[in-house]
């Protein structure tokens, strides 16, 4: 059987809270599995895709971008993997009599749960200016609409072109193709609100903007930090890893507000004894840092570093490394050494006692990884945050050894590669150098718009088109009200989907949805690159949800050739015919990618060149790597307030909205929860269970509401609360962004709570 949609929304009356869970997956994890991919797909067709899923000769998981052990297990996917596959293969479908009984007023009511679980779109709409209803347009109509109104520009700057990180390395090839031909650098995309701030630290420090591991270094670690990080819901086939590193010898500390299930024990289901024992304790231990913390409890592990080196010269930091590889160390030291003990112990909520009880863990460890999430990325000092782990790994050698280094743990999948195949609105100059050998056309040179300035110069009508690859922008952005008018302000807003969301219902003055295949459906195989810089083929087994969908990279061609005729000599319909023809084209474009259609056909592809990780070679400013100083600013704030951070509940990816439970921390059916230390529900005097609503205060003296949130008794960490996004993004002003990279501040908002007024 396969359920129907939900009538409406499930409102938080039934909102029902119950103690969180002490470990991650198990059999619930399967049951719950099976039952989600059943009601979207039911039973033959769900285990006939399942088996796919990020098999050699399958298809990619369209939720993260964990990579993929050389040796795989027939179900080589987690629970959230399994819901994000059912969410594309469903059999729920969004038609024409669909759009014509639901005017787009009433869509825009409706929450991103109810829209998501509606189904697959099924053919191109059409919103015409004055219109209440989207209806239907043929594939050429469309791309004439959009040719209208690009050629109307002032400007070719006038446009915006974003992208989501679930786009194939071919699409996003020759979307960036496109944009850039039309004349513009505008390609905001999601990197721009997840991990631009790592790639920002990254590049200074280490020269490239990527994560410096693989999947054999976490299991020949000595010692792995997992911080602002919650893989037993964003990143659930981590935790595997993490199970084979511990069996191997490795330490594990976990430095969160939030105590995470998965973080705390792992019942693994392809083992027995994550089925019928008591699994894996995968913390050795857990750091409940104060959020906002992570720079200051860094920077003290540094200053300790540097105080056992004066106690034992020559046994502690590895000068050889340093000496020969490394710049900056002596200032870097200087400062670092001056560290405040008071300003550490209140930025981070720790104890000295445990921070040196860490500090021994890595002193007892010679290969140590850190990885980390977007607890470290969104925060307004999130760049010099990554520096002092950077700086932390330089000191003893920890880049460019087997079993250590830096690992960003990437969202969604193939957001690395999109930034690899030149979706960025700051293209180096040796990168436009390439496109212009290859292709005979100057690209622009100007840097175009990130997403926050995307949605400023929306605002001012300064971008009047705005065409979108995948993603659901306006429930992804920070500052909801702010990005909603600024998309309202434009004239043309173009969505390229496989499902509904609430992107579709706030529009332009007119406005196409274009609905594509997704990964699970049959096309020719395109590319992705995972989160630890292997590229590897992906194939769809699944016939087309409808004859009429095409796939992106076949919309972005067709696009091309209708907007741009003649004035660029790319064979746009080859091209689309031929996804080889757009490989031989990245081959000689982008480094790395030589012999490019012959080595991805091999089994599990190939990993793409990194210097510091492949030679010690560090393409920074200084051909060295780079220690850096960074000031610990503590985060202060009025008696009454708490910090806010913004989470994913366990039935969500992103903004996709599986279900309203949140299993391992005890929630089922709501999402209009804010967890709160019970310690600071007494000091506050509120209780359990009291409705609230969360006012945000920043620095220029304004405040933001979000209404009707029941209060959860939990054990975060003292000073602090959580909830969960979309709903929370309107607490963010859209100016509020981290220091170099931009990215919305969404980990670190002074709230106070005050009882909602029904």
């Amino acid at each position: 059987m396969v359920s129907k949609p939900p009538v409406d929304d499930v409102g938080d009356e039934g909102l029902v809270v119950g103690p969180p869970k002490e470990y991650a997956a198990g059999l619930p994890a399967v049951a719950w599995s099976l039952r989600h991919a059943g009601r979207q797909m039911g039973v033959k067709r769900s285990l006939l895709t399942l088996v796919q899923v990020n098999q050699k000769q399958g298809f990619d998981c369209p939720g993260c971008a964990w990579p993929e052990p050389d040796h795989r297990s027939v179900a080589e996917f987690c629970e959230n993997g399994a819901k994000a596959v059912a969410e594309e293969a469903t059999v729920r479908r969004v038609g024409a009599d669909f759009f014509a009984a639901h005017p787009v007023a009433e869509l825009a009511d409706k929450s991103d749960y109810w829209l998501g679980q509606q189904g697959r779109l099924t053919e191109p709409m059409y919103l015409a200016e004055g219109a209440s209803h989207y209806a239907p347009i043929s594939w050429e109509d469309a791309f004439g609409v959009i040719a209208e109104e690009l050629a109307a520009l002032d400007s070719p700057d006038a446009a915006a072109f974003y992208t989501s990180g679930r786009t194939s390395n071919e699409a996003a090839f020759v979307y960036q193709l496109f944009v850039r031909a039309f004349g513009t650098n505008n390609l905001p995309d999601c990197s721009n609100m997840c991990h631009e701030s790592s790639g920002s630290a990254l590049t200074q420090t280490l020269g490239v903007g990527k994560g410096s591991v693989s999947l054999e270094d976490l299991y020949r670690s000595d010692l792995i930090f997992v911080v602002g990080q919650n893989p037993g819901t964003n990143h659930p086939r981590m935790l595997s890893a993490l199970e084979k590193a511990k069996q191997a010898g490795a330490s594990i500390v976990a430095v969160n507000p939030l105590p995470e299930a998965g973080l705390l024990r792992f019942k693994n289901p392809q083992k027995v004894s994550g089925v019928l024992g008591s699994g894996t304790q995968l913390t050795d231990e857990f750091a409940q840092i104060r959020v906002n913390g992570d720079l200051a409890l860094f920077r003290a592990l540094n200053r300790l570093l540097l105080e056992a080196e004066d106690a034992a010269p020559g046994t502690v930091l590895d000068r050889d490394f340093i000496d020969e590889y490394a710049h900056g160390f002596e200032e870097f030291a200087a400062d670092v050494r001056t560290t405040p003990w008071a300003d550490v112990l209140e930025a981070t909520g720790l104890s000295r006692e445990q921070i040196e009880r860490i500090h021994r863990r890595v002193l007892g460890s010679r290969r140590i990884v850190v990885c980390w999430a977007m607890g470290l990325t969104q925060h307004k000092n999130s760049v010099p945050t990554i520096r002092e782990v950077v700086n932390f790994l330089l000191l003893r050698g920890n880049v460019g050894r087997p079993g250590a280094g830096v690992c960003p743990v990437r969202g969604h999948s193939n957001v690395q590669g999109d930034r690899t195949m030149g979706i960025y609105e700051k293209p180096a100059p040796a990168f436009l150098d390439a496109l212009e050998r290859e292709f005979g056309f100057a690209p622009p040179r100007a840097h175009g718009h990130d997403v926050v300035d995307t949605i400023r110069a929306m605002r001012d009508e300064s971008v009047k088109v705005f065409v979108a690859v995948g993603g659901n922008f306006v429930s992804a952005t920070p500052d909801t009200a702010a990005t909603e008018a600024a998309l309202r302000a434009t004239r043309l807003t173009v969505q390229v989907s496989t499902k509904l969301n609430r992107s579709h219902a706030v529009t332009g003055r007119r406005a196409l949805i274009l609905p594509t295949l997704g990964r699970t459906e049959r096309d020719q195989f395109v590319t992705v690159e995972d989160s630890m810089s292997a590229v590897h083929m992906s194939r769809g087994k699944l016939p087309p949800a409808s004859p009429k969908l095409r796939s992106e990279v076949a919309i972005v061609c067709g696009l091309a050739e209708r907007v741009l005729g003649d004035r660029v000599s790319v064979p746009w319909r080859d091209l689309a015919r031929d996804y080889d023809l757009i490989r031989d084209r990245i081959e000689r474009v982008i480094p790395g990618f030589t012999d490019f259609n012959r080595r991805v056909r091999e089994p599990g592809g190939f990993v793409l060149p990194h210097g510091p990780r492949d030679a010690r070679r560090f393409p920074t400013t200084t051909g060295k790597a780079n220690f850096s100083r960074n000031e610990l600013a503590v985060l202060r704030v009025p008696e009454g307030r708490l910090i806010l951070q913004t989470v994913r509940s366990h039935d969500q990816y992103n903004t996709t909205i599986y279900g309203l439970d949140d299993r391992y921390r005890g929630i089922k059916q709501g999402r209009r929860v804010v967890f709160v230390n019970p310690v600071d529900l007494t000091a506050l005097g509120l209780a359990d269970g009291a409705l609230v609503d969360l006012v945000s205060e920043w620095h220029d003296g304004s405040e933001r509401r979000a209404e009707a949130f029941r209060v959860v008794s939990y054990d975060t960490a003292a000073g602090c609360c959580a909830a969960y996004f979309p709903e929370t993004n309107v607490l963010v002003p859209l100016d509020s962004t981290a220091d170099e990279s931009n990215t919305p501040t969404s980990k670190s908002i002074v709230v106070r709570l005050e009882p909602h007024r029904r």
